[in-house]
Parts: C-alpha cells; structure tokens; sequence
C-alpha cells in the first residue's frame, strides 16, 4: 500500500525511471534530515538497483542498514515496480 505522504505530489512521466527514484527519495529525505543525516541518490543500474549515498549521522550509524532497507529500499519498491533492491555507495 502506497504511503500517503508520498500520494500528495505527483510523480514524474513512468518512462523516466530515474526521475521517479529522485522524487520518492526526495519525499524520504526530510525524515533522514531529521535525524542529522541525508541520501543523495547517485543512479539506478539496468537491473534496478538504486544507488545512494548517506551524508551526516547516517555515515557510520548502526541503524544505517535498517533505514537503507527498510525506510528507503521498502519505499522505492511500494511506489517503483521495477525497483529490486537499493545499495550505499561511498
């Protein structure tokens, strides 16, 4: 089911796969900001991986893994079919 809070703007056109990453990431991002961090979204590989950077509290916080996974990877594949999984770049 699709989070309410990221309902509220419209997406991008469904052919653009990256601009749709950017824009649920962008909706994602006050929450991470909240907590002195921030993700940068670097690309998406063919195989739909999105790859994102962590800035701030996140670089090197135990509780990286959990927001990666279950925040920003559970939220990209709710609203991006074609989205298989997220990874942290350095």
């Amino acid at each position: 089911m699709p989070n309410r809070a990221l309902g509220n703007q419209a997406p991008p056109p469904a052919h653009d796969l990256a601009a749709r990453v950017e824009h649920v990431i962008n909706l994602i991002r006050p929450a991470v900001q909240s907590d002195g961090g921030d993700v940068e979204f670097v690309d998406v590989t063919p195989a739909g991986i999105v790859r994102i950077r962590l800035h701030g509290a996140c670089v090197g916080c135990p509780s990286s893994n959990i927001t990666l996974q279950i925040g920003i990877e559970r939220n990209l594949k709710a609203h991006i079919p074609e989205i298989k999984g997220v990874e942290a770049v350095s």
